[in-house]
C-alpha cells in the first residue's frame, strides 16, 4: 500500500530501552530516501525534542531532526492551552513534559492548580500523591498523558504512566482526560503536525492497545511489528485486527 506520510512509535518499535532494534533505523532511511515525511508520536513525556532526537541519533544511528518528534508533553500542553481554563499546574512528571508546560505559559502552583497533569515519573514521592489527589478534590481539573501501564525496557516490562494515574483514580474517583495514545487528541494534532489526513497516513507501532487502537478508533491504517510490547498470541479473533502485521520492519515494501 502507497502512503503519503507514517506515524511511527518510539519505544518498542525504533528501540526498547537502551537495546537497539536493528530493522529501525534501516526503515527511517528507507523513508528518507523516498522523501516521505513522518513523525514520531510518543506518550513517552520523559524526554523533550532536542533529548529524543540526541538519543535516535547517538545511540540508535536514526539522524533526525527534532520537528520529526511529537511527544505526549507537547499534546498535553497544546490541549491544556486550547481550554483557556487557566495556566496554574501542578504536574507529576519529567523533564520532557514540565518543559512543554512552562513554554506553553503554565506556571507551578502546588497550592492551588487549574490542572493536576499526571505522567510518568520515577523520581515521584507520596507528598507528590497527596497533592494531586487534594488539588483534585478541591475541583483542579485531572490531565492524564497517557494509558500505559507499562513500557518496554532492557530490564523488561516496567510500570508505565497509566499506573501512576492509576493510583490517583483510586484515590480521587475521578476519571482523567486521557491526551495520548490510543485517543483522539494526540492523532488529530499529530495529522495537524504532518499536514496529511487520516486516509493518507499509516500508524506504526508495536503496541496493540495504543499504537494500533490509535488507528483503529480514529480511521488509521495500522502496522504492528512485533519488537515490543504485543506478541502474536496477544491479537484473538475477536479482536479488530491491525491493518497489516510484521514480524520485523525489514518485511515492511515502502511504495
Amino acid at each position: 500500500m502507497e502512503y503519503k506520510g507514517y506515524l511511527i512509535d518510539l519505544d518498542g518499535t525504533m528501540y526498547n530501552g537502551t537495546s537497539p532494534i536493528p530493522a529501525a533505523p534501516r526503515f527511517i532511511q528507507r523513508l528518507q530516501e523516498r522523501k516521505i515525511p513522518f513523525l514520531f508520536v510518543t506518550n513517552n513525556t520523559t524526554k523533550t525534542q532536542k533529548e529524543v532526537t540526541d538519543n535516535l541519533c547517538l545511540n540508535f544511528g536514526i539522524d533526525v531532526t527534532e520537528d520529526h518528534i511529537y511527544t505526549g508533553s507537547l499534546a498535553t500542553a497544546k490541549y491544556m492551552k486550547k481550554l483557556n481554563k487557566g495556566n496554574k499546574v501542578f504536574a507529576i512528571g519529567e523533564t520532557g513534559l514540565k518543559d512543554a508546560l512552562a513554554n506553553s505559559g503554565f506556571i507551578e502552583d502546588r497550592q492551588n492548580p487549574d490542572f493536576v497533569v499526571v505522567a510518568l515519573d520515577r523520581k515521584a514521592t507520596y507528598a507528590d500523591f497527596e497533592i494531586a489527589t487534594l488539588a483534585i478534590q478541591k475541583g483542579a481539573q485531572f490531565i492524564a498523558t497517557n494509558k500505559d501501564t507499562n513500557m518496554p525496557s532492557e530490564k523488561g516490562m516496567v510500570p508505565g504512566a497509566g499506573s501512576l494515574v492509576a493510583l490517583v483514580v483510586a484515590a480521587t474517583r475521578v476519571e482523567p482526560v486521557f491526551i495520548g495514545k490510543p485517543e483522539s487528541i494526540i492523532m488529530d494534532e499529530a495529522l495537524e503536525v504532518i499536514g496529511l489526513t487520516k486516509e493518507e497516513v499509516v500508524m506504526v507501532g508495536d503496541n496493540y492497545e495504543t499504537d494500533i487502537l490509535a488507528g483503529i478508533q480514529n480511521g488509521i491504517d495500522t502496522l504492528l511489528v512485533y519488537t515490543g510490547f504485543t506478541k502474536p498470541e496477544d491479537l484473538t479473533v475477536d479482536m479488530q485486527q491491525p491493518t497489516y502485521v510484521v514480524d520485523s520492519l525489514d518485511e515492511w515494501l515502502i511504495k
